[in-house]
């Protein structure tokens, strides 16, 4: 008794004197249980020795949440910005993320886990459960979840029969529509078919062309299959099918403000998924298989430059597929030991064509001028005023683990331990090559010196191994009244893989080439272009508690994330066009988190999130300067989500009109430096959101609005041939809503 009356003290203490501590669940309000949920964690993550954000279907509708970007928007500590391409998305959690390459949140839809980050950023209409589990989840789903995992999981056809539409209409003519319907076709088998599409005219104009630069549309569909058998056995099949087209992006120039570039900008992507899951009960134990195929086709199509004059475009198109198998096994019951254990494989395999055009000033400014002011006396004219430098690959992936978990009950104390061992083979087969060449003049006589011709034709292979230990160790205390219900201190070691940076391959073409000529500076291709793993030990402590009978419930944690070999996405010097992934020394990140939910009865609901985050570099010099406790670009400090509403009940005899929901929400991030030296950054801001719905008994109608205020904020940073450019983020939204329900 002693030892619990410490406890709930010590925690009390540390809510009452963290005005940044963490946050898990967003919504008490959840919907009927998925037929199958976390096949790893189980149902209830609550219940677990971590932070967890349990998101449910009333929650998911009132916030429109669609994917796990407008997820995020309800979780603490996770900054997914809407930065203008679907390509890229760029991810932080707790200090923790990259913008290109390797993710380092894992994102599993019904199960299945989506390998590659450019198929994260979609759109979904038919969201039962959203399922945020932070801090290093490696253990239990392996490589690039060292910051933590997100769980989607869909209306199941079993549980959920009808017809569902969905209609709406915004700002800037952005508008979605959606159809789905759910049917038994037999006592134990379900069927669900939906399809969603989505466009907007977009919101920011390019003052080069007076086009909207963000201009958007998506459609895709979707086919779920589920089998329940009497003896056990149950099969899910899941199938996808996504379109994307989008215009170019809205970057600023720092300094002007302005949106101007001349060259044609677009993003297409095709993306296919297809998983089978298949699990198996038997008295004491269930098997599991969660087999996938991922494809994606997609072409980018940029000005690099983002300015108003010819200095050079990219193009990059691949093609990529990819093969997952995950077989766990999983005792049942709730002895006092449980266990699970699993073999994980993966394949993938992408082509990639990644050309740069040089155009004229261009090539003006960024060769002829260095190579004329190196050797003035012989100045150099290009053949012509446009050449190529063209970049292909083939990257080949697989990787293999075996885990284990055991989950050990004494009184009231539950420990946890884990072990991975992780081993990942990569290889990259690069050509590179252009074929152009330039005239040297006397500058005395002004005639022809001499003619040299540029044909450089490279082919190369890398390779890496990697192998990884990713252990777990955890200790829940269950006070088992109400207060606090639990609490749990938990270390874990998760990573992040290393591989090859691509984009840097036309940044090296064009040194190699600027080096015929005498000038800049040449690249080590292994050095420039591979980067090593990074990893991270989290320490957390953490609780949950329940106050008046459930009308109070939360979560309160705390971490410190020791990360070493961090990697960091940086700008080569001067009138450069390439991004280096580099393995920036150590990190340290310091936080907390707190989720507090309030149902205080009579239709009315209140619920804040926070984060704080305290991420800097520990040891880092690039040779020119120490960034040694400067803040880790691009992660925010602070992330808050308030919302508030009251639900005015009507007449139940009256099916046409039956409730009015008034809603207001305010979402807060910051501040965020934009760069390694803390010289840009983007001051906190808060964006306020309102809504007003009434429901029938077939239909809710909504109406919204989004940064109401018109608050400006940037939400990305990158810099092109020594200028820099900023994401403007969106300005206040307006739309209605129409949900129908049969």
């Amino acid at each position: 008794m002693k030892f619990q009356h410490f406890l709930k003290a010590l925690l009390l203490g540390c809510l009452a004197v963290a005005p940044s501590a963490a946050i898990a669940s967003t919504d008490t309000l959840t919907l009927q249980e998925v037929t199958v949920s976390a096949i790893k964690q189980g149902s209830d993550v609550q219940r677990h020795a971590l932070s967890a954000t349990d998101i449910g279907r009333a929650a998911i509708e009132r916030n429109a949440v669609s994917g796990a970007k407008t997820a995020a928007d309800l979780i603490p500590n996770i900054f997914i910005p809407d930065y203008g391409s679907r390509m890229t998305s760029t991810i932080y959690v707790r200090g923790l993320g990259t913008r290109i390459d390797q993710p380092t949140m894992g994102l599993n839809i019904d199960n299945v886990p989506i390998i590659c980050k450019e198929n994260y950023d979609f759109n979904l209409m038919d969201i039962a459960k959203v399922e945020m589990l932070r801090g290093p989840q490696s253990t239990l789903f392996g490589r690039n979840t060292m910051a933590g995992v997100m769980n989607i999981y869909t209306l199941s056809p079993l549980n959920y029969s009808g017809t569902r539409a969905l209609l709406e209409y915004g700002s800037h003519n952005a508008y979605q529509l959606g159809a789905a319907h759910y049917a038994k076709l037999s006592r134990n088998l379900g069927l669900s078919v939906n399809v969603l599409h989505h466009a907007t005219d977009g919101e920011f104009t390019n003052e080069y062309n007076h086009r909207k630069t963000d201009w958007e549309k998506q459609t895709g569909g979707r086919i779920k299959l589920e089998w329940m058998g009497d003896n056990g056995l149950y099969v899910s099949n899941m199938f996808s099918l996504t379109h994307s087209r989008q215009g170019g992006y809205a970057y600023e120039q720092e300094g002007t403000g302005y949106i101007a570039y001349n060259d044609t900008c677009f993003y297409r992507r095709t993306s296919l998924l297809d998983g089978l899951t298949v699990k198996r009960d038997f008295g004491h134990f269930s098997l599991s298989s969660i087999t996938s195929y991922q494809y994606l086709n997609d072409n980018m199509t940029l000005d690099q430059d983002f300015t108003a004059e010819p200095y050079f475009t990219l193009t990059q198109k691949r093609k990529e597929h990819a093969f997952t198998e995950d077989l766990i096994a999983r005792s049942k019951g709730n002895g006092a030991y449980r266990w699970l254990v699993g073999a994980f494989g993966f394949y993938r395999h992408y082509d990639m064509v990644s050309p740069v055009t040089f155009k004229d000033k261009g090539i003006s400014q960024l060769i002829e001028s260095h190579r004329n002011m190196s050797l003035p006396s012989y100045p150099i004219s290009w053949d012509s005023r446009q050449f190529l430098l063209g970049s292909d690959f083939v990257n080949r992936t697989f990787g293999t683990a075996l885990y284990h978990q055991s989950t050990y009950r004494v009184g009231a104390f539950t420990f946890d331990a884990g072990l991975r061992l992780e081993y990942e083979h990569a290889t990259l087969n690069y050509h590179s090559e252009t074929h152009t060449g330039y005239t040297i003049i006397s500058a005395a006589t002004g005639e022809i010196y001499a003619h040299e011709n540029i044909d450089i034709n490279d082919r190369g292979k890398l390779k890496k191994d990697f192998f990884e230990l990713l252990p777990k160790f955890a200790a829940t205390y269950h006070f088992g009244d109400f207060g606090f219900e639990s609490a749990y201190f938990s270390i874990a070691r998760g990573c992040k893989s290393g591989g090859f940076n691509t984009q840097m391959f036309s940044d090296v073409l064009q040194q190699k080439l600027m080096g015929i000529m005498g000038i800049g500076a040449s690249y080590d291709i292994n050095e420039v272009v591979a980067y090593k793993p990074e990893s991270a030990w989290n320490y957390e402590l953490g609780a949950r508690f329940n106050f008046l009978n459930h009308r109070i419930t939360g979560n309160v944690s705390a971490f410190y994330m020791d990360c070493r070999d961090r990697q960091l996405t940086v700008f080569p010097d001067g009138t450069t066009t390439g991004r280096v992934m580099t393995n920036a020394g150590k990190t340290r990140s310091i936080g907390c988190e707190v989720a507090v939910n309030v149902n205080p009865g009579q239709g009315s609901l209140f619920q804040i999130s926070y984060g704080y985050t305290n991420a800097k570099f520990v040891e880092y010099n690039d040779g020119k300067a120490d960034y040694a406790h400067c803040f880790v670009p691009y992660s925010p400090s602070h992330t808050l989500f308030v919302q508030a509403l009251h639900e005015f009940k009507f007449h139940r005899n009256r099916t046409w009109l039956k409730s009015l929901t008034i809603e207001s929400n305010v979402r807060g991030i910051g501040e965020i430096y934009w760069n390694e030296e803390n010289s840009i950054r983007q001051p906190f801001y808060a964006l306020l959101g309102a809504s007003a719905t009434l429901a029938g008994e077939h239909y809710a109608l909504e109406l919204w609005g989004k940064n109401i205020t018109a608050t400006r904020y940037h939400s990305f940073y990158f810099v092109s041939i020594g200028h820099t450019f900023l994401q403007r983020g969106h300005g206040a939204t307006m739309g209605a809503t129409l949900r129908l329900n049969f």
